[in-house]
């Protein structure tokens, strides 16, 4: 009996993006990633199968000072685009290296605003666990409290139609 040759994956399981601009068929098609930003530029949009599930500081509680491992002036945000729910993109969790700064977590912001500007979301959605940040802070940066829910802290950004 010959062997049938495997058929091949419609797109690698993990793809890295190095520019935004030029893979927008990329950033539409997929729903899950990782924008990782270093000293207030992108470094790359990690394209995922599968969403952002659990971190380690979901599953043990190391309090709002906790910081993952890695290189100083580093940040990682995790995004995903829930089925069912195309016009929307959720800021899943933000992870930032000691020392990241405020250029660094920008960058990974105006990052996502470009992903859903190619994707055509109409909002970003997220539940800020982390009570350093503050309504002031997030209403300072366009978003706004949503769905209010007891123990959940969800915020909206809308983008203009």
């Amino acid at each position: 009996m010959p062997l049938l040759p495997m058929p091949l994956l419609p797109m690698p399981l993990l793809e890295a993006i190095t520019d935004i601009a030029a893979a927008d068929d990329a950033l539409r098609q997929r729903r899950y990633g990782v924008i990782e930003t270093h000293a207030g530029e992108l470094v790359s949009v990690t394209l995922r199968p599968w969403p952002h599930l659990v971190s380690l500081r979901e599953l043990w509680p190391l309090g709002d000072a906790w910081r993952p491992a890695g290189p100083p002036d580093r940040c990682r945000l995790y995004y995903n685009q829930p089925q069912g729910h195309e016009d929307f993109l959720a800021l899943r969790y933000v992870a930032c290296t000691a020392g990241a700064s405020y250029a660094t977590f920008r960058a990974a912001l105006r990052a996502l605003d470009e992903i859903a500007a190619i994707k055509g979301s109409r909002a970003l959605v997220c539940d800020a666990a982390n009570q350093r940040l503050s309504e002031r802070f997030m209403r300072r940066m366009g978003w706004e409290p949503h769905a209010p829910m007891w123990g959940r802290r969800n915020f909206i950004r809308r983008f203009a139609s």
